[in-house]
């Protein structure tokens, strides 16, 4: 069991097994052992007479093995999993947290028990006049500590009285944020912009748009449709975020669009071309970072396309989910809402649309302010 000091081998008395007095906090030191051996000798006492029968897998699991407690070695694994499991963006975003809260400690491990709500505040100070970052992001790291910290309770590496989330410690809760999506008249803009000048630009809007004419489908998922997907003039899809299944009926807007790719070169019988330049659709990890390096270039392009379309909102991927909400605000029933949406809870509906009913609180403004 590592107790997080080293020495020189002449400072150590072997035979006696404790520091030597040469060593200037050799009285600390032995108390420090004396204290752990007590410790451990309490949780044998304690296993023999919970269970006559103790294997060593049982000792050893009781009493953590050398690193087990350290944040950073269960981050480390967080990460790894992640990585095993094809979750390119979750690995990418959150070994970058990690790493913030390792700069913030000056490159020291840290055990579980130290990450106390003082700590925690402070790195919450960091991050926000060192990093300059805002407080969404702050929340981001937080739920990242949470994660690991949470891994480690369930796996018996700490006690769960040392956990510093949750009510009268660190909340976690996200600040609201703006969404904001094109209306009507934007979306005709950008249909009628004339491309033809550029295949790529003109390849963005139909990326956008096919998202947008399917409910605001996710970009991960427009990029991995296949032409196998279309028959019966529906779309049938499994969300790749939480692989819910379905089907929704083509628009004639949308195979317009899929006629543009019919005689471009075939491969995994997809229809856009992100994803072809990989030979393994299994392989998630690469499946993501091509579509993330994909998302990027798109709006690199949409961003362009705006301009031509003098539409002054921000144009990317996700605005095109947000305009389906804004251009049905109160028009659908929820229920119908969380089913083009995907959403597991009718709940995250409510809260997501919320954004984009406003006829209630404009009527009662108008109320208030046509006083004639």
């Amino acid at each position: 069991m590592y107790l997080g000091y080293s020495l020189h081998e002449n400072e150590w008395d072997a035979s006696g097994q404790r520091v030597k007095k040469n060593h200037p906090n050799s009285t600390r030191l032995n108390n420090l052992i004396l204290k752990k051996k007590a410790e451990l000798s309490d949780t044998l006492i304690d296993l023999q007479t919970q269970n006559t029968d103790i294997s060593l897998n049982s000792i050893r699991k009781k009493i953590k093995p050398k690193g087990e407690n350290s944040f950073f070695t269960q981050a480390g694994q967080f990460i790894e999993n992640m990585r095993k499991e094809g979750k390119y963006n979750r690995v990418k975003t959150d070994e970058t947290r990690i790493n913030h809260f390792r700069d913030f400690l000056d490159g020291a491990d840290i055990t579980f028990p130290e990450i106390d709500v003082p700590l925690l505040n402070r790195f919450r100070a960091y991050l926000k006049g060192t990093r300059r970052v805002g407080e969404r992001t702050i929340i981001n790291h937080l739920i990242v500590i949470r994660t690991v910290y949470n891994q480690a309770i369930a796996g018996n590496i700490v006690d769960q009285k040392h956990y510093p989330f949750g009510k009268g410690k660190i909340p976690i809760k996200f600040p609201e944020s703006l969404k904001i999506g094109l209306v009507p008249k934007e979306v005709k803009e950008l249909e009628q912009l004339d491309l033809s000048d550029n295949t790529y630009y003109n390849h963005a809007r139909n990326i956008w748009l096919t998202s947008f004419y399917f409910a605001g489908m996710r970009i991960s998922d427009v990029l991995r449709l296949k032409w196998s997907d279309f028959h019966d003039n529906r779309v049938h899809y499994t969300m790749g975020k939480n692989l819910k299944t379905g089907s929704l009926k083509t628009p004639d807007k949308i195979v317009t669009i899929l006629a543009q790719y019919k005689n471009e070169p075939q491969k995994h019988d997809l229809i856009f071309p992100e994803l072809k330049v990989l030979d393994d659709l299994n392989d998630g990890y690469n499946v993501q970072r091509k579509i993330s390096y994909a998302v990027k270039r798109l709006n690199t392009a949409l961003a362009e396309v705006a301009g031509r379309a003098k539409i002054s909102k921000p144009l990317t991927l996700h605005i095109a989910r947000h305009t389906f909400g804004n251009i049905s605000g109160d028009k659908i029933p929820l229920q119908m809402l969380q089913k083009l949406y995907r959403h597991s809870s009718i709940t995250t509906t409510i809260g997501y649309q919320s954004n984009f009913i406003n006829k209630t609180a404009d009527d009662a403004l108008d109320a208030v302010l046509e006083m004639d």
